[in-house]
């Protein structure tokens, strides 16, 4: 277990939880808690000219549970296997406003200033999202799971000023941080001491817990995702304080459907941007309870005991999840308060979705976006579910499908996911490809923004998702560009080549496969890339399907994997 820092903070040894068993039977139907039907939805936020989602948001939470007007339930409620920690908005403000100080005042960092920020899922995690809000700092979070080589690209490119870490990955930052000239301050959070980093808990114990919020325009840069892209490396998405911070309002108030009253549990890893959809602003602007098990690894008994001993009234995880835990008994366990599933990352199989519903009597309603987006598409409650199908677009979107030329198909016809940016970019969607303008330029083809996405529309207005218009990977949820796998390939002297596609998985959905070309002789290297990016298949090959100009035809790789010709 990776230890809490040094805060005060309100810890309960969990001595004793209570356990029920018993077989669900029938069906439960969720009605909608926010809207009557999804035709009735109108989502037209207004966006002013300035917007700080701690002051505008938390502070407003924070202020009702004040004059009690707020319910019971806590902002935060985390829990491992041995502690329990729960804030409420009030406490939530008070620890944040305290680094917000800490950022500001010994580390002297301004608005705009990059904080690069790699912690798992442990209450400090969300400690500095809200600081760095509060101060106007652009928070950049990454994997737990990067290697040095990813931890220096990320660091040289974004040009941080600050990053906030544990022991684990300190000793990895160590040798990299002499490369990286825009790096000033190294903050551990950690109960023990390391040379050359400030410590988190007692840098916060001493700061004073008043802050004056940041003014920071709507439009200013709020966060920055590293996200993989087919070729060169992880590009930075730039998001503002009103395309996630007021956007991702259509995700807790339609999709995931919140309340107040509601406990929502989102297994997501701390370095994607579904952590910030769904265990930050979305459930926040609801004013619900994020709820976090931290494990170290998934652990599905851990999962089902979870769901089944805590209030948690909604559930979003992966598709992969979903997959692991219909594989277990789930008859055994009573998921009473449990109202509403969802999944989001790749594609669910309907096999899993029935098996999850003959289990617990719940649906599962399938969720489709992008770093790059909010929701831009999903199934909502009172909807028809179509096995396969994700839903039909989000209200913050117009969703077509379209051809290369950014001309809107007929329904039925395969083609390019798009959403309509012209006469008006939609607020909710990123900013840039930050420094990367030709990049940035590639996603958009007439009107359009283009997901990267091959699908289809029916005539009910439903989504069909064929498969990505590029290379890239999605298993268990991540997003893996080939490129960044065959450049750590390449760097073993046993290879000569290689191409890094897709292959199916019946538990992760698709997993990579290597085709590697070898060299004379070997000899093995150290790690060189993050874990959830390792081949899981590797096929030896003489030669490897090109071009005439001698570009790999990852495609032709691809299409023999999935059986298409």
């Amino acid at each position: 277990m990776r230890a809490v820092g040094k805060l005060c903070i309100h810890l309960k040894i969990l001595r004793s939880v209570p356990t029920f068993r018993c077989q669900i039977r029938g069906r439960r139907t969720s009605l909608p808690q926010n809207f009557n039907d999804y035709e009735s939805i109108k989502y037209q936020p207004q966006i002013p000219e300035y917007f700080n989602f701690a002051e505008d948001v938390l502070d407003v939470w924070a202020e009702k549970e004040k004059r009690g007007a707020q319910g019971d339930n806590p902002a935060l409620w985390w829990v491992n296997d041995e502690q329990e920690v729960r804030w409420s908005f009030q406490e939530l403000g008070f620890h944040s406003r305290r680094v917000a100080n800490v950022l500001t005042g010994i580390c002297g960092l301004k608005q705009q200033d990059r904080v690069f920020l790699l912690l798992p899922r442990i209450p400090e995690w969300w400690l500095v999202n809200v600081a760095c809000l509060r101060t106007g700092t652009v928070l950049l979070p990454g994997s737990t799971q990067l290697t040095a080589k990813d931890l220096l690209h990320r660091l040289k490119t974004s040009g941080a000023r600050c990053v906030i870490t544990d022991e684990a990955l300190a000793p990895l930052l160590d040798t990299v941080a002499p490369h990286c000239p825009s790096l000033q301050h190294k903050i551990l959070v950690s109960p023990t001491k390391r040379h050359g980093w400030m410590n988190f808990g007692d840098l916060v114990s001493n700061a004073s817990s008043k802050h004056d919020c940041a003014k920071t325009r709507s439009i200013d840069p709020m966060t920055i995702f590293f996200t993989s892209g087919t070729t060169g490396s992880p590009k930075m998405t730039q998001h503002s304080h009103c395309s996630y911070g007021i956007g991702l309002t259509v995700n807790g108030r339609y999709w995931l459907d919140l309340t107040e009253r509601d406990v929502l549990w989102n297994t997501s890893d701390t370095g994607w941007a579904k952590s910030a959809w769904s265990s930050v602003y979305a459930p926040w602007t609801q004013g619900a309870c994020v709820f976090i098990h931290h494990m170290p690894r998934f652990n599905t008994h851990t999962v089902l005991e979870t769901l089944s001993n805590y209030p948690i009234s909604t559930f979003c995880t992966a598709p992969t999840a979903y997959r692991m835990l219909v594989q277990e008994d789930i008859s055994k366990y009573n998921f009473s308060n449990l109202q509403h599933c969802l999944c989001a990352g790749e594609p669910i199989n309907p096999e899993v979705m029935e098996r999850w519903k003959d289990a617990t009597g719940l649906d599962i309603y399938e969720g489709y976006g992008q770093t790059e987006t909010v929701l831009i598409a999903g199934t909502f409650k009172g909807m028809k579910i179509k096995a396969g199908s994700f839903g039909k677009a989000s209200p913050a979107y117009d969703v077509q499908v379209v051809d290369e030329a950014g001309n809107v198909l007929p329904k039925g016809v395969e083609g390019n996911i798009g959403i309509r940016v012209k006469p008006h970019k939609p607020f909710c969607l990123f900013t840039e490809y930050t420094g990367d303008l030709a990049r940035t330029a590639e996603c958009y083809v007439g009107d359009f923004y283009l997901t990267g996405d091959r699908g289809r529309m029916d005539e009910d207005g439903y989504l069909w998702f064929v498969g990505r218009g590029d290379d890239v990977i999605l298993s268990a949820g991540y997003r893996i560009g080939p490129f960044e796998v065959e450049n750590a390939l390449i760097e073993h002297k046993a290879v000569a080549e290689s191409a890094v596609v897709s292959s199916p998985d019946p538990i992760r959905g698709e997993v990579v496969k290597a085709f590697v070309v070898l060299t004379a002789e070997y000899k093995s290297q150290d790690q060189v890339t993050a874990p959830y990016k390792y081949p899981r298949k590797i096929e030896f090959v003489e030669q490897l399907p090109k071009t005439v100009s001698g570009k790999i035809r990852r495609v032709e790789l691809r299409n023999k994997e999935w059986g298409r010709s």
